[in-house]
């Protein structure tokens, strides 16, 4: 069994044709744990493939707890049952789809309509499963850039080990790292013919996913557990 680093709690789209595009375009694959042979696209965007070089080790993926370090005295097996437990105890969220949308220079797909629940729902998941988490080191907190934080993001990258929950959440799945603004229109341009028609709607996060971290950096698919429970049932 490969050890892994770190681990993950995401969103991400099932093995399928979406998956495989995104695969393709960020050049690694988080189900197959292969590298992806690059997309069949009728020009190439302006930097490709380097643009993706940032988002491209994490796969294609929507965060709901941040990448952590195990606590000590906690282990695999105890978060695997865990949320096995915890998704029986969650209903899934319906959202209208997903759109582009660029979110502080980096091209993503975000949710269209409301995201109330949703949003609800990630907290939830931040909150508990945060006893598997172990402190951030100083090291870890610096490559956060914490000067160019909000007091109140850095106040939550120290407590959840993430700024960007609460109130700060944004769900999305980064397309590319960060880009002049002209640059990312002129993805979204070259990526929406090709992703627009695979896109889901109405979307159904009806699963949480747990990553893994691998030694060479790469995070992947360790397990999917479906959300199971009925509508407005959703329990903490």
């Amino acid at each position: 069994m490969t050890e892994h680093t770190r681990y993950a709690l995401y969103w991400t789209s099932p093995p399928g044709p979406l998956t495989d595009f995104a695969a393709a375009w960020l050049g690694w694959n988080p189900w197959t744990s292969l590298e992806a042979l690059p997309p069949a696209l009728a020009g190439r965007p302006l930097g490709w493939p380097q643009i993706t070089e940032e988002p491209r080790r994490y796969g294609f993926h929507a965060t709901l707890k941040a990448p952590f370090r195990m606590a000590e005295g906690r282990n695999r097996a105890e978060l695997e049952a865990e949320l096995q437990r915890f998704a029986q105890g969650q209903a899934a969220v319906r959202l209208e789809g997903l759109d582009f949308s660029q979110l502080s220079g980096f091209v993503a797909l975000r949710p269209k309509g409301d995201v109330a629940e949703l949003n609800r729902f990630a907290m939830t998941v931040v909150e508990y499963f945060d006893d598997f988490r172990a402190p951030l080191t100083e090291a870890e907190i610096a490559r956060r850039k914490p000067e160019t934080l909000s007091p109140q993001q850095r106040r939550k990258l120290v407590d959840w080990g993430y700024p960007y929950v609460g109130d700060d959440f944004r769900f999305h799945l980064t397309l590319t790292g960060r880009l002049p603004e002209t640059a990312a229109r002129a993805v979204i341009e070259e990526l929406e013919p090709y992703i627009a028609p695979l896109l889901p709607e109405p979307l159904i996060i009806d699963h949480i996913y747990l990553f893994g971290q691998r030694p060479d950096g790469k995070f992947e698919v360790l397990k999917g557990y479906p959300l199971t429970a009925p509508a407005n049932s959703i329990s903490s």
